[in-house]
């Protein structure tokens, strides 16, 4: 199994990913979300804890104009009575209101996502990527572009082993035009960190510049949760806009 240094350094453009998993020593849940962007308009965010969760919203709002505003901002974690949802768009406030509905998690994410389709931004149609922590277990969900333009929809039990994780990303990997999107099973990466702050540093250090030298990086949020205790969340978030 690679490192996440690894997995990460070999998608010279994943678009935004999550990562569920468990840090070395277990007893906790990590949840990664990344944001690259090609655009100006995908450029010009950040990562902001408010109102329930994290969320995505503009640091220059004229620039952020330029592209799909209804695409762009949107609350990327929001978090439940015991549990959290994640996602890449508007679609997690509704894998959040459905995460005390009893189901497990890969049901909790069949049943918010049933009437939610791939991203209309052709000829990409990027595909919706979502995770959950529910029932003491966690999930992770892809909706894609299907060959005849039919919405197709997997979703995937996490185990939350120590030490690993898994990732979906919208796309790829490769630099291309039309960007392909991501396809196949959540990958595998090492969880190496023991807090957020350390897992939050090492994926952003991880989706640095490849060989085309072009820095696509936006934000990286990582949480730490027990679960059941959302709540009690260690959030550490890093702006690349807002370094110095």
């Amino acid at each position: 199994m690679d490192d996440s240094a690894t997995t990460l350094a070999s998608l010279e453009y994943p678009g935004r990913l999550i990562v569920i998993g468990a840090p070395p020593g277990g007893g906790q849940a990590v949840i990664v979300y990344a944001i690259t962007g090609r655009s100006p308009s995908s450029q010009a965010r950040k990562l902001v804890r408010r109102d329930g969760g994290i969320w995505v919203q503009p640091t220059d709002e004229a620039t952020l104009k330029q592209g799909n505003v209804d695409l762009l901002v949107y609350p990327a974690v929001l978090f439940g009575r015991d549990g959290l949802a994640v996602s890449n768009g508007r679609q997690t406030a509704d894998v959040r209101d459905r995460l005390d509905s009893g189901l497990g998690p890969a049901g909790v994410l069949a049943a918010a996502l049933a009437t939610w389709d791939f991203e209309p931004d052709a000829p990409i149609y990027t595909p919706r990527i979502s995770g959950c922590l529910a029932g003491g277990g966690a999930g992770l969900s892809v909706v894609r572009r299907g060959p005849s333009g039919q919405s197709l929809r997997s979703y995937f039990e996490v185990g939350l082993r120590a030490g690993e994780g898994r990732l979906v990303s919208t796309y790829e990997g490769p630099n291309a035009d039309p960007l392909p999107g991501f396809s196949g099973e959540p990958r595998f990466v090492a969880v190496t960190g023991s807090t957020a702050a350390e897992t939050a540093e090492e994926i952003y250090r991880s989706l640095g510049p490849g060989p085309s030298g072009k820095d696509f990086r936006v934000a990286v949020a990582c949480l730490s949760v027990r679960p059941g205790h959302p709540d009690g969340a260690d959030v550490h978030i890093i702006n690349r806009h807002e370094r110095t």
